[in-house]
């Protein structure tokens, strides 16, 4: 999705209370970042104010292909437009990696976490707002979460693994229905509260928080033992030698 349609979501009213529910996963598992190094890929502007004023520093990477805006908008510029495959960071740059509207809107995301796994610092965390398959927000596409390719957990955990992270903690959020009716949003943190109570599986997004692998198995390929047989010398006699044994004694060969 094009970023001028992302911001008009957010905007809205039924935008406002996502934002307000999602944060309220991220920071259950994130209370603060106080000196870490914060990074967000994708669209993570409408969460990085959870971590924009405690940190050491706290910037937005946006892809090229959904375009940036400025950020914060009263504030000197912390988002640029970047390259979700070759971000400009060194290795290990950065200690909290928040990915939002970032997995499902990518054409690889396997590359996007390697790249992610590359600059996040060998102590860091992930985290990461993917829209879940099973939910009802996948199923219209009048919010950003109907866009995209959606995930069940089981395929977030295998795409994690596969990419040298490990998954650390779950939760859920948005469990209202995407209705931007007046009585819905009122009654979104009772949706909320009742959802994670009775743990339903028709959540709007995943939250999923992960650490890197530093060290991996590397699998080590035996080689096969061939067997080289011993070989002793051997004289091997002359053509004279032969030619003296084939004589008797007084009489040869040639005289037969």
């Amino acid at each position: 999705m094009d970023v001028i349609d992302l911001r008009n979501f957010y905007s809205q009213r039924l935008g406002i209370v996502a934002r307000r529910l999602i944060n309220r996963g991220i920071q259950a598992r994130w209370p603060d970042a106080q000196g870490q190094r914060v990074l967000g890929l994708g669209y993570p502007t409408p969460y990085l104010g959870l971590f924009r004023e405690d940190s050491e520093r706290c910037i937005a990477f946006m892809p090229a292909a959904q375009g940036v805006l400025k950020w914060p908008t009263a504030r000197p510029t912390l988002a640029t437009l970047v390259d979700e495959f070759s971000l400009p960071l060194p290795d290990a740059a950065v200690d909290r990696i928040l990915l939002v509207h970032a997995l499902e809107m990518s054409d690889d995301p396997a590359g996007l976490l390697r790249e992610v796994w590359r600059v996040l610092a060998p102590s860091g965390r992930l985290m990461a707002v993917v829209p879940n398959r099973r939910g009802v927000w996948t199923r219209t596409d009048n919010t950003p979460f109907g866009h995209g390719r959606p995930y069940s957990r089981s395929q977030i955990t295998q795409l994690l693994r596969q990419t040298w992270f490990t998954p650390a903690s779950w939760g859920e959020a948005l469990f209202m229905p995407p209705v931007a009716g007046g009585w819905f949003l009122r009654s979104a943190m009772a949706w909320e509260r009742v959802g994670a109570a009775l743990s339903l599986p028709f959540a709007g997004v995943h939250i999923v928080e992960a650490t890197k692998q530093v060290y991996r198995a590397i699998p080590a390929h035996r080689e096969r033992t061939r067997l080289i047989p011993a070989l002793e010398p051997v004289l091997v006699p002359s053509s004279s030698v032969q030619s003296i044994s084939a004589c008797r004694p007084g009489v040869c060969r040639d005289d037969m």
